[in-house]
């Protein structure tokens, strides 16, 4: 399959080391509204300036766009899915149907095939909460992040105006996550599950009040959450938040028997060295489902809830059943 990366942040780069990975795939450039000559890549791949892309028509099967949810891909991707099948990582969930809505309406318009809301989560862990209710239909389940750094909250957080640089890390509760474990099936709001730490550089002269006030009161991001914003230097940033580490569990507590008395606990974790360098991995393992399922004339927008686990895997059929099932 032939890949092209839009856009060419951590999860640009974190696609770009993905293809490596995977034999089937070729990486025919990187497109960026940067100049590029001024990015050096680590594979050697070409860089084009992001207007190029639409002169790939047919020399490229999936596009993998690497923007942030925040400003980025609610444009990027409806954008895009008219000339190509894509694959976008937007993550911010109460938007996604509207998101949804829009990449569809494109995708049919040209005949492509179009995956929105891809990764870890969105994507594994929604598959893992699907799977937990279908089999547990009689429970209460519980996501839990981090500790980690969000991506999609730190470039947020970065959009601020008088922001120089952030890192936002999410943090679970460990009471909750206790509770949970031991089935008591606690009754959680989002600040009861989660709080969000915020390390800030600001720029120069920048108003430090308005830039907490904009953090702490940004909806679906923070608002819900107990938030703390600290503002660090340049320094401190680079020595002590330079990695991208991330995680989390999916949990669903059920009951069954004749009379509900005896308990089931399903479990789906992760634990990430690179959130951006895994959540590339998963975005060029489901670009292969896309090209598939393109080419069997299934066009539009879809999720990983459309996706068949076999269109995943590069292995055969009969390769998958006698080595997985």
């Amino acid at each position: 399959m032939k890949i092209a990366i839009y856009g060419y942040g951590n999860l640009g780069k974190g696609v770009e080391s993905a293809v490596k990975h995977n034999s089937d795939a070729e990486l025919i450039g990187i497109f960026t509204r940067r100049d590029p000559q001024t990015i050096t890549t680590a594979s050697g791949a070409p860089v084009y300036r992001a207007e190029k892309l639409v002169g790939f028509k047919g020399a490229i099967d999936v596009v993998i766009i690497c923007g942030g949810s925040a400003t980025d891909l609610p444009v990027l991707t409806p954008g895009i899915a008219t000339d190509f099948n894509v694959v976008d990582s937007f993550d911010t969930h109460a938007k996604i149907p509207e998101h949804f809505e829009k990449v569809d309406i494109a995708a049919l318009s040209g005949g492509k095939t179009a995956l929105i809301s891809c990764g870890w989560d969105p994507g594994l862990f929604s598959i893992a909460r699907i799977y937990a209710n279908s089999v547990l239909p009689n429970g209460s389940d519980y996501t839990f992040w981090g500790k980690g750094v969000s991506q999609g909250h730190s470039d947020a957080i970065r959009r601020i105006p008088g922001v120089a640089d952030a890192r936002q890390y999410t943090v679970p509760v460990e009471e909750s996550v206790e509770a949970v474990r031991r089935g008591e099936n606690p009754v959680l709001t989002a600040r009861q599950k989660h709080r969000r730490e915020c390390y800030v550089v600001a720029a120069d002269g920048a108003d430090r009040n308005k830039i907490k006030e904009a953090i702490i009161n940004m909806p679906y991001y923070f608002d819900e959450y107990d938030t703390c914003v600290e503002f660090i230097t340049a320094e401190e940033m680079k020595r002590n938040h330079n990695g991208l580490p991330h995680g989390g569990s999916v949990i669903r507590n059920g009951v069954n028997g004749n009379n509900a008395e005896h308990k089931s606990t399903i479990e789906f974790s992760l634990k990430l060295d690179s959130n951006p360098e895994f959540t590339a991995l998963v975005l060029v393992a489901f670009a292969r489902a896309v090209l598939r399922m393109n080419r069997r004339g299934i066009n539009g927008c879809k999720t990983v809830f459309d996706v068949a686990p076999a269109d995943l895997s590069p292995l055969t059929a009969d390769q998958l059943r006698s080595r997985f099932l």
